[in-house]
């Protein structure tokens, strides 16, 4: 199996940093390990890895990460697995 071809910079996720509170909560729950802690605050380590499936952001207790969630590769390999034309960055 290939490893996943990640796209350049096609994210839709944002970061207000000053909002952060440091709870590592989206270092849990993001599935490519596009955020680390750095000084007590989130920061995106990897951006283009992200595939915009909205768990950071929805689980962003202090509202500092926004992302579009379901329109990015995550949306495209559920709507393959449907059987829906997509296009898939993976």
């Amino acid at each position: 199996m290939s490893r996943p071809r990640y796209l350049k910079d096609v994210a839709t996720l944002e970061l207000d940093a000053g909002k952060c509170s440091g709870c590592r909560t989206c270092t849990k729950v993001c599935p490519h390990g596009v955020w680390s802690i750095e000084q007590k605050r989130a920061r995106m380590v990897a951006r283009d890895r992200c595939m915009e499936c909205g768990a950071c952001a929805t689980n962003c207790a202090d509202g500092a990460i926004a992302v579009r969630s379901g329109v990015g590769c995550a949306s495209a390999v559920i709507n393959g697995a449907l059987g829906r034309k997509a296009d898939c960055c993976c």
